[in-house]
């Protein structure tokens, strides 16, 4: 490929081979960092919604069971956005979208802070829900075109720590609350997002995938390629070529072609019940240790030890989907959550540094393998429908987030001792290590990564 490399008489640019062959530049840096950004920003705006319904309970005086229908709404918007708004990414254009959704919940947001009713404020988190659910799907896709394939899955998982990262700094800016009131987060919420919005409008490139479907594409892509490439000479180019498998049919669809039927099936099951057991540790496991008379700061503390473990599996778990068998990477991690899940409920009432290790540990596997299931998604499907592939995948986790805490409410309601839920929570996270093991065997051949890891 030098003629690819140096500009010497190129005709035809093979962008893959381009992206994959060189060395990290500052270009794609840029787009690493503004679309973990765009997760930072999604993951904050998810979670702020927690820290103000016990406070507006309170100023409003409605019940917290009134309060509850928002955080479904909240969770139904999501679900909606990942749904219907990431197929649009693939068909207009990822930074398009992106872009939209970006303005989309920094403008609802900052409506919700106007609010005067629980009607209002669940019609405006649903809507800001859409917002969310549309930018996700788009960063993710548009981060592993631009990442050559050695680092593809480390690259998704490093901007996925973005939302982690995001629900800690939501914690943190709910310390404003006392001071300033509930207003003050939104406020925060709403500016960050507009200002993220003209960075992106400034600095985010448009997928090269999306350009070659538009008139007069290839001039916009010799731009990109020039900024991709600074050395190269691209004024002579007049075709463009991708090692990716092209879609003809609608992205839903294509989602069950070439072959991938078994595989979207079994990764749905994997992230359906991967976030149920996420979600059962995030709304639970609080109350749990509150019920065995931890003290207030302890259970805050232990319950954050499971998404900082999460964040901390990136620094091993992406290198070890790139330089080796992504399924077997990402089937370890359910199997051991499935483990793991069970020691924290052995040890629930076990010393605090005990509790505090298995915590950190259900964590790494289950927060880790949610990240790391992203990342398998987007080396799974094709380019040309990533960000409907990976969209999906977080809408059908989302069912599992919202009916997993219901069914331990359900089980606590029949007097189940917290230790057999989290041993019965095993199985789930058996079922999902299961899931992807039969997706490995099926498609992990030199062939169908190649298929799949391209472009």
């Amino acid at each position: 490929m030098a003629s690819e490399l140096n500009g010497i008489a190129a005709r035809e640019v093979n962008v893959t081979s381009l992206i994959d062959n060189q060395k990290i530049g500052a270009f794609q840096i840029r787009i690493l960092i503004l679309c973990a950004l765009v997760m930072f920003l999604d993951g904050f705006d998810t979670q702020i919604v927690a820290y103000i319904v016990p406070v507006i309970a309170k100023e409003w005086h409605v019940t917290k069971a009134e309060l509850g229908p928002i955080f479904s709404l909240g969770l139904a918007g999501l679900m909606v956005g990942f749904l219907v708004l990431s197929p649009l990414s693939d068909r207009i254009g990822r930074r398009k979208l992106i872009l939209l959704s970006t303005v989309m919940f920094g403008v609802f947001t900052f409506a919700t802070a106007f609010v005067s009713n629980i009607w209002e404020l669940g019609a405006l988190r649903f809507l800001t829900g859409l917002g969310l659910g549309g930018a996700a799907p788009g960063a993710v896709a548009l981060t592993s075109e631009y990442s050559p394939k050695r680092l593809r899955a480390t690259w998704v998982l490093i901007i996925y720590c973005g939302f982690s990262l995001g629900f800690i700094a939501a914690g943190a800016a709910a310390q404003l609350i006392p001071a300033y009131g509930w207003r003050s987060v939104l406020w925060m919420g709403a500016a960050a997002p507009i200002i993220a919005a003209v960075l992106i409008a400034a600095f985010l490139p448009e997928s090269i995938e999306s350009l070659m479907k538009v008139p007069n594409g290839i001039e916009r892509i010799k731009r990109t390629l020039k900024q991709l490439n600074p050395v190269a000479s691209f004024d002579d180019v007049t075709a463009i070529r991708k090692d990716d498998v092209e879609v003809k049919v609608r992205p839903v669809e294509a989602l069950f072609g070439g072959g991938r039927t078994l595989g979207t099936f079994m990764i749905w099951i994997a992230f359906f019940m991967n976030l149920g057991m996420f979600y059962f540790l995030q709304s639970w496991l609080p109350v749990m240790l509150t019920d065995l008379g931890y003290a207030v700061a302890v259970v805050a503390t232990v319950t954050a030890l499971t998404t900082a473990g999460g964040i901390i599996a990136v620094v091993f778990v992406g290198p070890m989907m790139d330089r080796s068998n992504p399924y077997l990477t990402v089937a370890g991690l359910f199997l051991g959550g499935a483990v793991l899940v069970a020691a924290l409920g052995a040890t629930l009432s076990s010393e605090l540094p005990v509790l505090m290790t298995m915590a950190f540990l259900a964590g790494f596997c289950i927060s880790g393998g949610q990240k790391s299931g992203i990342a398998l998604s987007a080396l799974f499907y094709p380019l040309s429908v990533r960000s409907t592939g990976v969209g999906w995948c977080l809408g059908i986790s989302r069912i599992g987030g919202i009916i997993a805490p219901m069914i331990v409410g359900g089980l606590l309601e029949r007097k189940w001792p917290a230790p057999d839920i989290f041993y019965a929570g095993a199985w789930p996270m058996i079922c999902a290590g299961v899931a992807i093991l039969v997706m490995g065997y099926r498609y992990h051949t030199k062939s169908s990564v190649k298929s799949r890891a391209n472009g």
